[in-house]
């Protein structure tokens, strides 16, 4: 009888142990666990309709160099979170250069095969009429004033790869992981742990270029399905970082869904759509009024958007992708085939999503924005479980 008890309390011990571990999963709250790994800029993209989202858990942020460097993707990511009231989500910083591609290489490049249209930091040149204000800095550790205000709160201490490496390791097949940047904290990770792709439960990303074109009317539609004409296989995301790109394609994931440029031609920021946010008056429906610039395609909002509501999606298939990586005309160029037509080696089924319904996703977006902000927070206070995690 002594024994029984010693075990029973020894088992409650254990268990007791294991639910505190678990946390910050909240398999125990019912809720889906995320990580977003983002080159975050301005106000807009996955991490705000996430967050937003009731039955979504994001454990953390973790951020790249991309459309900006990494410490300016840093300072966007605390701002959103302080402006949302949701500071008890740790902001992770990753890497700041990619894992071989550099600015010298990427002239070299231009010299030999034409000028890109977007570079991110790199940017000093914009073609004819320029799509955006958006130029580029050579020093990654400045940051300027951010338009939506700069944050106060400061980042984890943790690193990215490292901070994916153990959220997936105490909760292996739980996660999702939403990839809307660049590759490269996702590779890192794949590399120190070949079993971390295997332990992910999904992973969706923005990324990647198959044969998008035109499919709204006005100047800026025109002029983003302008950058395809003549290059419809690259892709931003994935050029900044070819190597990273091929890593992740080749990883052992249970589940990916790419989300291309090509849905992203069918959806557009309007000021109608923002207007008709007004009415909530709430501190993200009044600060994204001068957030997401009208004419700019809904690029990251897709990927939340497939996964929160995927009845929005009109068009998918799957195909094999692996992405180009030799220094020629194609460097940084998505690869794609059907079955029949792989090469086998090494790449992966991926679901392609196609094609949305503007209508349904702009209205679910709608709702999400709506709803007030902080509702499952502690009001923006750094909670003790978010700052044991920092």
């Amino acid at each position: 009888m002594r024994m029984r008890t010693v075990m029973l309390g020894v088992l409650a011990w254990a268990m007791s142990v294991q639910a505190a571990d678990a946390k910050p999963g909240a398999s125990l709250s019912g809720k889906r666990l995320v990580i977003i790994d983002d080159d975050v800029i301005g106000l807009n993209g996955v991490p705000l309709l996430l967050l937003q989202s009731p039955d979504v858990e994001v454990l953390g942020i973790t951020t790249t160099s991309g459309s900006v460097w990494r410490d300016t993707a840093t300072a966007y990511a605390l701002r959103t979170l302080e402006i949302i009231g949701r500071t008890d989500v740790p902001v992770v910083p990753g890497a700041t250069f990619p894992l071989i591609n550099s600015a010298e290489a990427t002239k070299r490049w231009e010299g030999q095969y034409g000028r890109l249209i977007f570079k991110g930091p790199w940017t000093d040149y914009w073609p004819g009429d320029t799509i955006q204000d958006h130029p580029g800095s050579s020093d990654p550790t400045k940051v300027a004033d951010l338009p939506i205000g700069n944050p106060v709160t400061k980042p984890s201490t943790e690193i990215a790869a490292a901070f994916l490496l153990r959220m997936v390791k105490a909760h292996p097949g739980e996660i999702t992981l939403f990839a809307t940047g660049p590759m490269t904290n996702i590779a890192i990770a794949q590399s120190m742990d070949p079993s971390f792709a295997a332990n992910v439960k999904e992973i969706l990303y923005m990324g990647g270029s198959l044969a998008p074109h035109q499919a709204l009317q006005g100047a800026s539609a025109e002029q983003f399905a302008r950058e395809f004409v003549n290059s419809p296989r690259r892709e931003f995301n994935i050029r900044w970082d070819p190597e990273a790109a091929k890593i992740f394609a080749h990883a052992p994931w249970r589940k990916i869904s790419m989300i291309p440029v090509d849905p992203s031609t069918g959806t557009q920021w309007t000021r109608a759509f923002l207007d008709g946010l007004k009415p909530a008056g709430t501190a993200l429906t009044d600060a994204l009024q001068n957030g997401p610039q009208p004419g700019f395609p809904m690029w990251d909002e897709i990927v939340a958007m497939a996964w929160l509501n995927p009845e929005i999606v009109t068009k998918d298939e799957t195909l094999w992708i692996d992405f180009e990586t030799s220094q020629t005309a194609a460097y940084g160029d998505t690869l794609s085939w059907g079955e029949a037509y792989r090469p086998h080696l090494g790449e992966q089924a991926q679901r392609v999503i196609l094609s949305v319904d503007r209508a349904k996703m702009e209205a679910a977006m709608t709702a999400l924005y709506r709803r007030p902000v902080g509702a499952s927070t502690n009001g923006g206070k750094i909670s003790t479980r978010a700052k044991a995690r920092r």
